[in-house]
């Protein structure tokens, strides 16, 4: 069968259901490995984390995530393949990420699932790693319904999209500076908590006081736009301006306004469209003020919540072969010319 050709998949309604597809994501600093059949059942589901790597420098660095997913790729790969219970001769298709995300990265698992494709001759998949993110709530709740809000939070990103249909969503808004993710790891950072930012502020959040100070929401009321410069900036300037503060009082007064801004423009989103349903995705849904303030208001708004696992909030390889097997259904295969793009955009198909 020719790499293009994608009758294996889809040529049959039994072939499609069943279809097998292996997810490679390497995004970032996750070195990440799926198998997910039909789109929705997790055979397996494998994550390295270059965490430990990267805390010493407070960040990630590009140049050591690349090396280390050149050294991991392979072996997370055969685990999670063993795991599945499958060999190449099962795999209907490869999907890899291919942005946005840091290039080098992003180029050790494209390089590596094209490879896949062409030795097994299947179809190759391209998926926005944004895209995935969506499907995140799907995996683990087949009863969602769209069309629903999503609340897309990360390092990078902070959106909120409409999802009406498998390929058919649009931004209603987005952060016009740093992403929640971003603030989360500068004011940890600042703070001295280390990386990842995002748990080290839940952590030491726990034994603070949220109201202890009153830090700004910026644009709260102003569209569905988010902007957390400001806040950074906020917690910076009371640090310093009171050396004496309580770090879990300032880490809890933080978290608070994060997620009061993040909640509350979710709650209008789904009331202007119409949406029924919320579901949160990308690392910092994994935050536990977010999640448990996120289904209080889904309860007190009689709106279907759907929250991911933790493990499917941050980066993972299962949502990235579920995307890809909608995105395969729907539109084919991806040409094997396809490169990585560092600045991908979320786009509507």
């Amino acid at each position: 069968m020719p790499v293009d050709d994608t009758s294996r998949l889809i040529g049959g309604a039994a072939a499609g259901s069943d279809a097998l597809v292996l997810g490679i994501e390497t995004s970032c600093d996750e070195t990440a490995a799926a198998c997910v059949r039909g789109g929705g059942d997790v055979l397996s589901s494998v994550v390295s984390s270059q965490v430990d790597l990267h805390a010493k420098y407070g960040g990630v660095v590009p140049e050591i995530a690349s090396r280390a997913h050149n050294e991991l790729i392979i072996p997370v790969i055969a685990r999670a393949m063993v795991e599945a219970g499958v060999d190449g001769q099962r795999i209907d298709a490869v999907a890899a990420t291919t942005g946005p995300g840091l290039i080098g990265a992003l180029l050790v698992g494209v390089s590596a699932a094209k490879a896949l494709a062409l030795t097994w001759d299947v179809p190759f998949v391209a998926v926005n790693h944004l895209e995935a993110h969506l499907y995140a709530a799907l995996l683990e709740d087949p009863a969602i319904q769209l069309p629903m809000v999503v609340l897309l939070v990360s390092g990078g990103h902070t959106m909120l999209v409409l999802m009406e249909d498998h390929g058919r969503y649009r931004i209603l808004g987005q952060t016009l500076d740093d992403a929640a993710g971003e603030a989360f790891d500068k004011v940890a950072r600042f703070l001295g908590l280390g990386y990842p930012g995002g748990p080290a502020i839940d952590r030491e959040a726990m034994t603070g006081d949220p109201e202890a100070i009153r830090f700004p929401r910026s644009m709260m009321d102003e569209g569905l736009d988010f902007s957390f410069s400001g806040l950074k900036t906020a917690v910076v300037n009371h640090v310093r301006a009171n050396p004496d503060v309580s770090t879990p009082d300032v880490a809890a007064s933080f978290q608070a306004a994060v997620v009061d801004v993040l909640v509350a423009k979710a709650r209008r989103a789904a009331a202007e469209t119409g949406a029924t349903a919320l579901a949160i995705g990308g690392g910092v849904a994994a935050n536990s003020l977010l999640r448990e303030q996120f289904l209080t208001a889904c309860t007190d708004d009689g709106l279907h919540a759907f929250l991911p696992s933790r493990a499917m909030c941050t980066d993972n390889a299962a949502m990235i072969a579920s995307a890809g097997w909608y995105r395969l259904r729907d539109d084919g295969p991806s040409p094997l010319s396809t490169g990585a793009d560092p600045n991908l955009r979320l786009a509507s198909h």
